[in-house]
């Protein structure tokens, strides 16, 4: 039950992998000690039988059981909440649910969260609380709502935040909460104390486990504690001090390894040496450099967002100041004339304690807003204001300047950029690096990124390690039909071959047989003579092959053909041609090709030029990567020259394949003419051929990727073309553990993070002896197919040759699966629900129903079946469903 609950949770609220690690290791906890949910437990006994589950518990270090799940920032705590109290309601019938902020700020994101119809609504998915959703309470309205009663929900979830409550007990008085109301005669103090059910939710915990505030709720006596937390220790006058009730870890290092957050990087100049400035020049050449890097990424984002059809992601910089004299030394500076002319005026935000009224209230909804294409701001500066729960992801800069050790410098600094404006990292260096300006502690901050005991390199990994001379090797399996031909397995279990004696008996059977197959697969170029596999056992066509592979045997392998038990040519090619078509499934090669005159070339159009303000430079910037130690430099000035400014863009622009110099030039002309109109907007003439000589490659970039959506081609008419009418089947290349034995695939993982690393055989439909599986979702789908299916297997790279557009780039598409069933060959696309309407699914998913179409138009004319394409959501594959309920559910036409 419960793990059917986890699944499910997991499934509909798309958990990421700490996300259901965490999950798990609550089920695990609950599973072991039963007495855990029951008011009457024996607490130290319960912590003796959870030490032996989770070796990092040593205490619950409150006097009922607390379990704390030590998240990296940007892993996405908050959603992990919303899955604790499905979990616990669905699987365990609890029903009251306390959850405690420890700031104003995440308390309101927490309300906001908890809320239906928001954004980022924690229970989306949760059929449950589709329509009567959990009755929310909080600090602000508990005396009214949180003892009426509601017929529509069996949940109340209360939030409260720490902080308020703190201030309400100083000088020895009672929190709010513990006085008696008004009208009730009894506090909601004691009535949620009186609560058989009640579950305590501590968000960014390390930030108030001492608090008065604390030592009065745990009077609450809750029947269990859950702690979240980035930071899993406290600061204390001997040290730090670590939690003892952390059973799972998840530290900031494994969240870059896993690209759940952005890789930090620090930057300096080349060369740069400290001692040759004074503080305040430092301090400019720091912000300088900032604003470079800050352009440099608004121009890449812009161009990812284009070539990927996505949303454009605004970015910001952030300035962390000394104290707020030093904040407002610094807005006065930044929106200066002599700082980049005045450009940032009106584009900067104060962000301290310096403020209050009106103003402060603009600060914190300037703020708040910063993700927003509607609001101007582009720097914001702070002195020590933004705490846990002021979420964005689009910072992108960070300029420190205000003294610090290189390890408070480093967490302080990363912590708030880390989150990934698109969820996961996109592969792009500029959308998925969080760049730290540090020009003067660069060395000091590399020196102690690298130190074994800083959290980037804190990895708690618990597998079933290797040892350190384990080694792996890279294993090519081929298809049964090439096992069935050679009779060679290497240490494979080929399920045609079973426990039957060999389809050739002797090495000159054998040879003849490889010859045949090399024959046949020659034959797939001649779709006139061999329209598909099945043509193979046309007499005609082997009679052919008998003749070819005799003669070539003839040439040099004479001994074969003369020994005193003579082969049966005939026989061999036949079953031979048998096998092939057994061990098969016919893929017409098919091609869309134009015909007659064809022309194409790009419409004229106005750039969007809206996010291009970059800056010009008069030094190098090095920035490296605190994760890999890998280093990128942006030069400050290229030696190139050219007589016009337009040329550098038109010099970029032609070295791409597809911008013909002679087709193109009026075209090219123009818009590197609209650059550099644009830049001489808010540029002097040197500053603009500064720009154009250090970032021509980037311009050209965001110009060729806007021509891409005003390409035209134009021809006669266009005809598909069927090159074969079938193709062999490619070997897979899979790398393994040298030692690693072959699972069946019908065995659960328990671990499902593994599943990528292990092999799976044991099947007897399947083309191939073993596969491997990218998910526990296409394992489970294989046994469908193994059940349903004639014949099915998972296709290498190149196998079909199908290419989709994704931006200006045109990927090659390799489905998840094929199968051939009685009337119909089926290629399949299993993919998480979350992803189900990403646009590159879609964009694999037309191309692949167009190539579906042509190949059944060609396979049915010549006796073949039809293709269909089938897109499934992870959550429906289950082993109670037929293959044909597939079929008629999710094929795309």
């Amino acid at each position: 039950m419960t793990n059917r609950v986890v699944n499910t949770i997991s499934g509909r609220l798309s958990l990421r992998a700490p996300q259901r690690e965490s999950l798990e290791a609550l089920a695990t906890a609950i599973a072991a000690t039963p007495d855990m949910l029951n008011p009457k437990r024996d607490v130290p006994m319960l912590l003796e039988t959870l030490k032996s589950e989770f070796p990092k518990l040593s205490d619950f270090e409150r006097e009922f059981p607390s379990l704390c799940f030590a998240l990296a920032t940007g892993v996405g705590k908050t959603r992990l909440m919303g899955a604790f109290v499905s979990y616990l309601h669905l699987a365990h019938g609890i029903n009251n649910f306390f959850v405690l902020a420890p700031n104003l700020t995440i308390y309101n994101k927490l309300i906001a969260d908890f809320t239906p119809n928001t954004p980022k609504y924690v229970f989306k998915g949760i059929a449950e609380f589709a329509v009567n959703s959990p009755k929310i309470i909080t600090g602000d309205d508990y005396e009214v709502k949180g003892r009426a009663f509601d017929t529509f929900t069996s949940v109340s979830i209360n939030i409260f935040n720490i902080s308020k409550i703190n201030s309400e007990v100083r000088g020895g008085k009672s929190p709010r909460i513990k006085r008696l109301s008004e009208y009730l005669g009894d506090s909601y103090f004691n009535y949620l104390a009186q609560l058989p059910d009640l579950v305590l939710l501590m968000d960014e915990s390390h930030r108030y486990r001492a608090d008065a505030g604390v030592r009065a709720l745990n009077e609450l006596n809750p029947l269990l504690g859950l702690e979240l937390t980035a930071t899993p220790f406290t600061e204390s006058g001997k040290g730090t001090v670590p939690f003892k009730n952390v059973i799972v870890d998840y530290p900031l290092a494994r969240a870059m390894d896993d690209g759940f957050v952005k890789e930090p990087a620090v930057v300096t100049q080349r060369n740069f040496d400290a001692s040759q400035h004074s503080k305040e020049e430092i301090e400019l050449i720091k912000l300088q450099d900032g604003i470079r890097l800050h352009e440099t990424t608004k121009v890449e984002l812009l161009t990812f967002a284009h070539e990927n059809d996505v949303a454009v992601v605004k970015p910001f910089m952030l300035v962390i100041a000394r104290d707020t004299t030093h904040a407002a030394q610094l807005l006065t500076l930044m929106e200066s004339a002599a700082f980049f002319e005045g450009r940032y005026q009106g584009k900067i935000i104060q962000v301290d304690s310096s403020k209050s009224g009106a103003a402060e209230e603009e600060m914190i909804s300037r703020l708040l807003a910063v993700e927003s294409h509607d609001e101007p701001t582009e720097v914001v500066i702070h002195v020590n204001m933004l705490k846990e729960g002021w979420d964005v992801t689009n910072l992108y800069t960070i300029v420190p300047l205000r003294a610090a050790n290189a390890r408070t410098l480093i967490e302080q600094s990363i912590g708030r950029g880390l989150r990934l404006p698109y969820g996961k990292r996109t592969g792009v260096t500029a959308v998925d690096r969080l760049n730290i300006v540090a020009h003067d502690r660069f060395q000091e901050i590399v020196d102690e990124a690298n130190n074994p005991d800083n959290p980037l390199r804190l990895k708690q990994v618990i597998l079933e390690a290797p040892s350190e001379n384990e080694k792996t090797e890279s294993l090519s399996v081929s298809s049964n039909l090439d096992g069935l031909i050679s009779g060679k397995t290497d240490g494979l279990v080929y399920p045609a071959l079973g426990n039957n004696p060999p389809v050739f008996s002797n090495v000159a059977e054998t040879t003849a047989a490889q010859y045949a197959i090399a024959e046949f697969n020659k034959l797939q170029h001649s779709p006139k003579i061999v329209a598909t596999s099945k043509a193979l056992l046309n007499a005609d066509v082997q009679k052919l092959v008998v003749q070819a592979v005799t003669e070539q045997l003839s040439m040099g392998q004479q001994s074969l053909l003369t020994e005193e038990q003579p082969i049966d040519m005939a026989d061999i090619v036949a079953k031979a041609a048998a096998l092939m078509v057994n061990q098969t499934i016919d893929i017409p090669r098919v091609m869309v090709v134009p015909k007659g005159q064809v022309s194409y070339g790009y419409r004229p159009f106005t750039l969007n030029l809206e996010g291009l303000n970059l800056q010009p430079s008069e030094r190098d910037i090095i920035i490296q990567s605190l994760q890999t130690n890998e280093q990128e430099f942006m030069v400050a000035y290229a030696a190139l020259s050219e007589a016009k400014p337009e040329n550098y863009i038109v010099h970029a622009l032609i070295d791409y394949d597809d911008i013909s110099y002679d087709d193109h030039a009026d075209l090219i002309y123009e818009l590197a003419t609209q650059v550099v109109r644009h830049l001489n907007g808010y540029l002097s003439a040197d500053e603009v051929n500064n720009v154009l000589a250090n970032h021509r490659q980037l311009i050209a970039k965001t110009i060729h990727t806007q021509m891409a959506e005003h390409f035209w081609e134009q021809a006669d008419a266009y005809e598909v073309e069927v090159r074969s009418g079938f193709t062999p089947l490619k070997s897979c290349a899979y790398t393994v553990a040298a030692s690693q034995s072959v699972h069946s695939y019908r065995d659960t993982v328990s671990d499902k993070g593994k599943i990528k690393q292990l092999l799976f055989g044991g099947f007897s439909k399947c083309l191939y002896p073993v596969q491997k599986f990218d998910s526990d979702t296409e394992r489970r789908f294989a046994v469908i197919l193994e059940r349903d299916a004639q014949k099915w297997f998972k296709p290498a790279k190149g196998q079909f040759k199908i290419y989709y557009k994704d931006g200006v780039e045109h990927p090659e598409y390799v489905p998840d699966f094929v199968a051939e069933t009685e009337g119909y060959v089926v290629m399949v696309e299993t993919k998480s629900q979350a992803e189900m309407a990403d646009a590159k699914v879609q964009a694999k998913a037309d191309a692949a129903i167009k190539w579906c179409a042509y190949a059944s138009d060609y396979l049915l004319k010549n006796g073949g079946k039809a293709w269909k394409y089938l897109l499934i959501p992870h959550d429906e594959v289950k082993e109670n469903f037929q293959l044909g309920d597939y079929v008629r559910k999710f094929e795309r036409q």
